[in-house]
């Protein structure tokens, strides 16, 4: 992969770019819930679809989040979570021909993998951009629910998508506290200038 933004950013340009990013990424997995508890539920090809979908969208963002950031090199966990979605998307299509307990230990994997460097990448933000607590929370949140999706795709149930939906429901919580968070401090931060002034 080749970088192609390598300059850092300043903490009010990351932010400017971090509001709209995560406002996108809450979006763009409600619309993915919505999608996978109504159409999903209903025709599997679609729902096939939407999960092969989901880490492919992860790896798109991280890439683009990256980029926006100082390029891959400049966020190895970023970098790491890249790889590891990009190899879900083809590990997921693989494993839907195999059953739903294995895409459901697959996700599992891939949920705790990325919940960590997700985390990482949160603590490392945090100092340069701040509100930064919301990704990490949303971050050991999904490492642990990656262990309870292995445990679960071991059991004698048969899984599906709504098993999974609830994961990404989380997850668009999390970016959509975090865009609010920096939206307030801006505005906070906004104010306090002008008072200086």
């Amino acid at each position: 992969m080749t970088d192609i933004h390598f300059k850092q950013p300043s903490p009010a340009q990351g932010n400017q770019w971090l509001k709209p990013y995560y406002f996108t990424r809450a979006i763009v997995s409600i619309l993915w819930v919505a999608a996978a508890f109504t159409v999903g539920t209903h025709i599997p090809a679609v729902a096939a679809g939407l999960l092969v979908i989901y880490p492919a969208w992860d790896a798109v963002a991280n890439f683009v989040d990256s980029q926006r950031n100082g390029g891959l090199k400049r966020n190895p966990t970023q970098a790491l979570n890249v790889v590891v979605s990009a190899l879900t998307t083809a590990a997921v299509a693989f494993a839907l021909g195999m059953g739903m307990n294995l895409v459901l230990a697959v996700f599992g994997l891939w949920a705790a993998l990325s919940g960590l460097f997700q985390l990482a990448t949160g603590v490392r933000r945090w100092k340069r951009y701040g509100a930064q607590w919301a990704m990490i929370l949303s971050g050991a949140q999904s490492a642990l629910a990656g262990v309870f999706f292995i445990r679960q795709a071991s059991g004698p149930g048969m899984p599906g998508i709504t098993d999974i939906a609830p994961y990404a429901a989380f997850g668009a919580f999390y970016f959509l506290v975090s865009a609010l968070w920096l939206t307030v401090s801006d505005a906070r931060r906004r104010k306090a200038d002008l008072i200086n002034d």
